[in-house]
């Protein structure tokens, strides 16, 4: 059994794989814990679904809040007695990373754009709904070359609550219609389908400019948190795939298995 853990801004998700297949998966609120805490929370997760920590083979993590890092690679070696493979720690990828400056590109991203180009052949987009709203490109030849970086959903939510005097916190949920008759539906609509405007929009202009390298349409493909709400609305999306980064890790994984 593997433990995949991708820890992101807002949500951390732990998946527990037997092979290629997610046998189980919890979503928790990212915070700081100890490693104490940490480890003993995987344990009652695990234990709720009949999971012994024995029968854990590794773990792979992918990190976005470095301060958490020391405290879950601890607790995986003090309770479930393996080492973490840490994404981005000089790991092999089997993917060139052609941007400015690789070393800033977020391990969730090169985790992405590795499950993606396992599963189609390139050029590919990959959106991914999280605390930001990333869009990442593989180009034809499989390597990583950028992407965007938007706000993320939630946060525009907040922001609209947060910054006017007389407009309340609404739901997240797709609304019938674009035209809202009252403050709520207007509101919906407005965070709705103008986020999936934003993603629309963007991934068309990533499509274009892969193609134009290239010659070859792009596929676009959307996963994390509300990639089935929000990606199942975009035109420019391809495919949902909300595991992907679970599988990425996954692959990642078995693919410096014999390095460890």
């Amino acid at each position: 059994m593997l433990i995949v853990i991708d820890v992101g801004n807002t949500n951390t998700v732990i998946g527990a794989l037997q092979g290629e297949r997610i046998v189980h998966r919890w979503r928790i609120s990212t915070l700081s814990r100890t490693t104490d805490e940490f480890g003993m929370l995987m344990l009652q997760l695990f234990e709720h679904v009949g999971l012994a920590p024995g029968q854990v083979a590794g773990a792979a993590v992918s990190c976005v809040v470095p301060s958490l890092l020391f405290n879950i690679e601890k607790a995986c070696r003090r309770y479930l007695s393996v080492d973490a493979m840490v994404v981005g720690r000089g790991i092999r990828t089997g993917m060139r990373v052609r941007t400015d400056n690789p070393r800033e590109v977020g391990a969730d991203r090169i985790v992405n754009a590795v499950a993606a180009l396992e599963r189609h052949e390139g050029p590919l987009v990959i959106v991914d709904f999280g605390t930001a709203t990333t869009f990442d490109c593989v180009s034809i030849d499989g390597d990583y070359v950028g992407g965007a970086i938007a706000p993320g959903f939630r946060i525009s939510a907040d922001a609209l609550f947060e910054r006017t005097a007389q407009l309340p916190r609404v739901e997240v949920e797709r609304p019938e219609r674009a035209i809202g008759t009252n403050t709520v539906a207007s509101m919906q609509s407005g965070l709705f389908w103008g986020y999936v405007g934003l993603v629309d929009g963007l991934a068309r202009r990533c499509k274009e400019e892969l193609a134009a390298r290239s010659g070859k349409e792009a596929r676009c493909l959307a996963t994390g948190g509300l990639a089935h709400l929000i990606g199942g609305a975009c035109d420019e999306v391809d495919e949902v795939d909300a595991d992907l980064t679970l599988q990425g890790l996954r692959l990642l994984w078995s693919l410096n298995r014999r390095r460890r």
